[in-house]
């Protein structure tokens, strides 16, 4: 049974007769119905050699219809269509998966959602992505272009327009294709409350990960604009996130290449400013950062801090887990609780929470009612060691490189996104150096 068969997707097909040059030919248009499309094929049979195949992306019966009947009258391609966005845009690694040669993408339905699917699917390169509206709005055509679309289409579509661009799309096609590389896992760290302590979660977490799953790990801190992930692991770095950033014309691996520094335990980082510089969260900004880092590395760890305004972003809605950092005191707890009303109501993304400092003797509140105010059990708790804490931030030797209570956690949390057991990590003592404080 397939994914999509476990899954319970219905699909409805439709079949058009289609002209081509030199005769006729069958064109099954295939139409996914359910919430979160996912990709079904078309058995197209061709006059002349394989057809060029087309995504058909658009929640809108009307303009669905308005873009498919132009297709119509093209030779030679095959179209599939979806009747929603994906859910997620994680999801749109399936449309790339099924090799389609050209995504059309309707604007109208949500267009923010619609910008970052654009930015998604144009960051593989393998497809022309091509997007069609009612408004002809020049600013609106201009943050398409900026999101990789190579064709922007007004309703109503005239059918020379539509083949015109897809003789350019199939002028851009390679000659062959590898396979498509998986973006990264997004694992997001934030804190019901400053100093609950997710900054050291997060490193830590970050350092075991790169060690344990032995993939490209990268580190990044948007605990804007004060945020010391570097502190803790004794880096000192001359870029920051805010260079990533404010150049957003230019952001691509290369240029964030140059930005990162590498840790001795082999995790890449890209730390908060070293001098305070304010800075105003731009969500597309965020976005972007978030899917060039994806491609880039496998695993992607984000210190979030206490930032609600990273909510509204990719950094928080593509995660694969997002680990909530509380404590046992009543201002944490009804934090937490706020926070898990307000955007952890339904099973995306993936809530995980993490009770810190945890002490299961002497606790000031009663587990029982921790629980209650969490409104679920905590899936992490974390010992209270301070001694140890304290001397990592002295010594800048991330505690997962030493065995402790803490660390023992720490790794079984990492166990439980790669599949490996936990394994004690030994590396020699870093000697601390003040130098990063100016």
């Amino acid at each position: 049974m397939s994914s999509l068969q476990q899954a319970g997707y219905e699909f409805r097909a439709r079949n058009t007769i289609a002209p081509q040059s030199g005769g006729t030919a069958r064109r099954v248009r295939k139409v996914a119905t359910n919430f979160s499309p996912h990709l079904v094929n078309s058995n197209a049979e061709t006059v002349s050699g394989a057809p060029i195949s087309i995504a058909l992306i658009s929640p809108d019966r009307r303009h669905r219809d308005a873009a498919a009947q132009a297709l119509a009258g093209c030779a030679g391609y095959e179209v599939s269509e979806f009747s929603s966005y994906p859910v997620r845009l994680d999801d749109a690694s399936e449309i790339m998966d099924q090799k389609f040669s050209v995504v059309i993408i309707d604007l109208d339905g949500d267009p923010k959602f619609a910008l970052e699917l654009v930015e998604s699917i144009s960051a593989d390169g393998f497809a022309t992505v091509m997007v069609y509206s009612e408004s002809a709005d020049p600013e609106l055509l201009v943050r398409c272009m900026r999101a990789g679309a190579r064709e922007f289409l007004t309703l109503p579509l005239e059918q020379k327009v539509v083949e015109e661009a897809l003789l350019r799309a199939a002028a851009r096609q390679p000659v062959g294709r590898t396979a498509k590389k998986r973006v990264g896992k997004l694992f997001a760290f934030m804190a019901s409350k400053g100093g609950a302590g997710a900054t050291t979660l997060a490193c830590n977490f970050a350092v075991a990960l790169a060690k344990a799953s032995q993939e490209k790990t990268l580190l990044i801190d948007l605990d804007l604009p004060l945020g010391d992930a570097a502190l803790n692991l004794g880096i000192t770095a001359e870029f920051s996130t805010v260079d990533a950033l404010e150049a957003t014309d230019r952001l691509d691996t290369q240029f964030l290449s140059q930005l990162l520094v590498k840790h001795s335990s082999g995790l890449w980082m890209l730390a908060a400013p070293g001098k305070f510089i304010p800075y105003q969260v731009a969500s597309e900004a965020i976005n972007q950062l978030m899917n060039v880092a994806r491609n880039e590395f496998e695993n992607v760890v984000v210190d979030l801090g206490s930032q609600l305004e990273m909510m509204e972003t990719a950094a928080y809605r593509e995660a694969s887990t997002v680990y909530l950092v509380t404590q046992s005191g009543i201002p944490e707890l009804r934090n937490a609780n706020r926070l898990i009303q307000q955007f952890f109501a339904g099973a995306v993304p993936k809530l995980e929470i993490v009770l810190n400092r945890f002490e299961s003797r002497g606790q000031s509140l009663p587990e029982e009612h921790v629980t209650k105010a969490l409104t679920r059990p905590a899936q992490w708790k974390i010992p209270n060691d301070y001694a140890a804490v304290r001397n990592m931030q002295i010594s800048a030797t991330p505690l997962v490189l030493t065995d402790s209570p803490i660390s023992r956690q720490i790794r079984k949390m990492v166990s439980a996104v790669t599949g490996k057991s936990e394994t004690v990590a030994k590396s020699k003592k870093n000697i601390f150096s003040l130098s990063f404080f100016g």
